[in-house]
């Protein structure tokens, strides 16, 4: 058993939803059994059926180009999406790079984020032969996928919708913009172009990934096949059992706030950024995620970058104090993500390859994302 799941704190039990894709192409779907359950682990997928069949599942992933990705990202994740990709299970890997521009004025440096993203993708171990890693922008039939969703939802359930109501709390911007209001009905578009039946998800994306589960429902009821089968299959959440990693200032890491190690960090901007860590007075080191967030994040990290129990990497350290907790931490993260770092800096001396990487998978998320438009068209009666 890994440190990941060890620390594991929810696991959700759900029925099984197979979709059966047919040979007229990737995008078809013949038939949908809808989710009594939408959300599931990664334990629960495995006990199920990925292992029997994971060509029955597509996963839809991604995020915004807003600056590097860090090892929370990383453990949170990347880690799994590469787990499902080596298992077989198709991979759309999304860089939201429309999303950028939800909650703030400018798509500040927006290629290089890009180019970027990508590059953290791959040193990761994303594979583009077997992932298709690809940018909003890039395809247009996609977003286009937007319009008809859009009225199969009111304004009144988008107002209640708890995630856009967090994000228009926290936004940087003097007003809400019609993307930010309707960015949960954007991302059903980027789940159901492709038909995804699977999505990663943090528990606090729940409530978006429920509006694409009701776009698909309404549009299956409202628009079915001639036959009466369905369009787009009711999607469901992928929880990851891997537990949140805080940020050195004690709180929920992230790119904006300055408190997360990058993957792209070096080992001495890895040991600068660990050392001056927020820890507590207590000497004794514990495993105590509540009554001591700080020293406890420390303490899981490492336990994840040697796959131990955390409560066993405090034990070791005992009153060593913080001193040998962040030596400890230092000495695990760079030894753990040595590797990546070679990876990715052989990888940043062609940024082309990256560029490439994109188009690639935008012909490929193209020609999907026009058949689902192509399929959709038609049972609306469009001419």
């Amino acid at each position: 058993m890994t440190a990941a799941e060890r620390a594991a704190t929810t696991r959700t039990t759900a029925a099984r939803t197979t979709t059966d894709r047919d040979t007229a192409g990737p995008s078809a779907v013949r038939s949908v059994e809808p989710s009594a359950a939408p959300v599931l682990t990664a334990a629960d997928l495995t006990a199920a059926d990925l292992i029997a069949d994971p060509g029955a599942h597509r996963v839809l992933t991604g995020d915004r180009p807003t600056g590097p990705l860090h090892l929370g990202h990383y453990f949170g994740t990347l880690q799994n999406r590469v787990r499902l990709q080596d298992q077989g299970v198709e991979m759309f890997v999304l860089v939201a790079d429309y999303q950028v521009i939800t909650d703030r004025d400018l798509a500040d440096r927006l290629a290089e984020h890009t180019e970027n993203l990508v590059l953290d993708y791959l040193a990761a171990g994303l594979d583009p032969e077997r992932a298709t890693i690809f940018a909003h922008s890039a395809v247009p039939a996609l977003n286009q996928l937007l319009l008809p969703f859009l009225s199969l939802v009111s304004v009144a359930e988008l107002s209640r919708n708890p995630t856009v109501k967090d994000e228009i709390a926290h936004s940087s911007q003097a007003a809400v913009n019609g993307l930010m209001f309707t960015y949960p009905v954007h991302q059903a578009a980027d789940i159901l172009f492709c038909k995804a039946d699977l999505v990663p998800v943090g528990q606090d994306q729940l409530p978006h990934l429920e509006v694409a589960r009701t776009v698909a429902r309404r549009f299956n009821e409202r628009y079915p096949h001639a036959d009466g089968s369905a369009v787009f299959p009711r999607p469901r959440a992928l929880l990851s059992e891997a537990p949140m990693l805080l940020g050195t200032d004690g709180g929920k890491m992230s790119k904006s706030r300055g408190n997360a190690v990058a993957l792209g960090a070096d080992e001495d901007e890895t040991a600068r950024i660990i050392r001056g860590a927020r820890t507590d007075a207590d000497r004794r080191i514990t495993y105590d995620p509540t009554g001591r967030p700080g020293v406890s994040g420390l303490v899981l990290l490492a336990a994840l970058c040697q796959d131990r129990a955390p409560e066993t990497i405090a034990e070791e350290i005992g009153d060593g104090g913080a001193a040998v907790l962040k030596r400890t931490v230092i000495e695990s993260v760079n030894e753990y993500f040595r590797p990546l770092r070679v990876r990715r800096a052989e990888l940043a001396t062609d940024r082309g390859h990256l560029r490439q990487v994109l188009r690639a998978g935008a012909e490929r998320a193209n020609a999907i994302a026009d058949a689902t438009l192509a399929e959709v068209r038609e049972v609306m009666g469009a001419i």
